[in-house]
Order: structure tokens, then C-alpha cells, then sequence
């Protein structure tokens, strides 16, 4: 699967040129899915976050980048469709959307829908995260960003990738020393990024820093 994993969406033109390039034709050729769960969980998700996302009224561009469709994929209601169905629609996109919100939440439903054993078949699709859609496919997200709390505890995400995701960076909270601090904590490769960065990952594992902004990869034990 190839990635693109944003901190606030398609934000500038060197983002935009990755986009387009893990799609391999032009955004107004290409079919999209957007998925807006992260946006209903913890302390500060309200119905009105996914909305903005869905109908592109965010300062995040996603949905609105001008793609030929754009359909809605909402987890919590897949366990209540034919598998067959929803599986259908999947394959056949081009891209996922995937909005920020809570990345545990949306762990969960990932996990409880059948999408995370899905993603790891989709070859040719571009999945597009925003933030905590971003940092669900990581390995953790470290205590710093635990808000709704998974059943089984713990801040475990999927693991599709074998970095972690610091986001917002030079946000009020999210400062480089904290970005050190929660770093420090986390036991592996990591990724401090702010609204102009993503990591682009090609489908033979190739990561590349896509940035006009501010980021700090963190080393273990450098």
C-alpha cells in the first residue's frame, strides 16, 4: 500500500506533487473514500468535525483536492454490511481519506470493521492520513496523545509502518521539547512533523520526508 501521512492535510504544493505521484494520474481522474471516525472519538470529538471533513469546510484540504468522486466509508457501520459489499467499494478506490480525531478510536474500528486486515491487500490504493489518521498505522502513539482509552488499554496502533507520528508541531501543546520528551518514551524510529509535512511511503517500503515546513526524525538512542 502506498501512504501519505499528514500532519493537516494536502497543505502545499510539495505535498500536493507526492499525492499525485503515489497516484500516478491526476486527482480529478482518481476516486476517493474518505473516512471520518477518528472525528467522533475523544474529549474533544463532536459531530460537527466530521461533517467539516466530509464536505471539505476544513482548513485541511482532503476531500476537496478536486477528485472525480468522493464517497464516505464510516467503520462503525461496517460490521452491519455484507463484507463483500463494503470490500467492493475499498478496492475500487483510488484513495482513502482518512480524517484526524482520535487514533485509538480509530484503531479500534479499523480492527473491529476489518479494514486493518484489509490495508495490508491494497497495492495499488493511496491512503492519505490526517493526523491521527496518520498516526493510527504506526506502531504506537505514546501517552502523550492517549484520549479515548481501547478496551484492552495501552497505546498499541496497527503497526503497518515502523515509525511514530509526533503531529502539530509548533502547536501551543505540541513544542519540540515535548516532541523529545514523548520520543523518549516510545522505543523506536519517530517523526516530529508540523502542518507543511508528510511522510511518503512507496509500495517497496521507501519513506521520504515531504516537507516546506519543520520536522526531526528521533533515532533510537541517538
Amino acid at each position: 500500500m502506498k501512504l501519505l501521512l499528514t500532519d493537516s492535510g494536502v497543505r502545499n504544493e510539495s505535498i500536493l506533487a507526492a499525492l499525485v505521484g503515489l497516484l500516478g494520474k491526476p486527482i480529478a481522474e482518481a476516486d476517493a473514500l474518505c473516512i471520518p471516525t477518528a472525528g467522533y472519538g475523544g474529549p474533544y470529538g463532536d459531530p460537527g468535525g466530521p461533517w467539516r471533513f466530509i464536505s471539505g469546510r476544513t482548513p485541511s484540504p482532503m476531500t476537496g483536492l478536486g477528485w472525480r468522486s468522493v464517497g464516505v466509508l464510516e467503520l462503525t457501520a461496517l460490521p452491519g454490511i455484507d463484507r463483500e459489499r463494503w470490500v467492493s467499494w475499498v478496492r475500487a478506490a483510488d484513495a482513502l481519506l482518512v480524517n484526524g480525531g482520535d487514533a485509538l478510536y480509530l484503531c479500534h474500528w479499523m480492527r473491529e470493521s476489518g479494514l486493518a486486515d484489509l490495508l495490508p491487500t491494497l497495492h495499488d490504493t493511496v491512503y492519505v492520513g490526517l493526523s491521527a489518521g496518520s498516526m493510527a498505522l504506526t506502531p504506537r502513539v505514546g501517552d502523550f496523545f492517549v484520549g479515548w482509552e481501547p478496551p484492552t488499554g495501552g497505546d498499541a496502533a496497527l503497526g503497518l509502518v515502523d515509525f511514530s507520528l509526533f503531529p502539530h508541531l509548533g502547536c501551543p501543546e505540541n513544542t519540540m521539547a515535548e516532541a523529545e520528551r514523548w520520543a523518549a518514551g516510545i522505543g523506536g524510529p519517530a517523526y516530529a512533523i508540523d502542518a507543511q509535512t508528510a511522510i511518503k511511503v512507496t509500495d517497496d517500503g521507501g519513506v521520504e520526508v515531504v516537507s516546506e515546513g519543520n520536522w526531526k526524525l528521533f533515532e533510537p538512542g541517538a
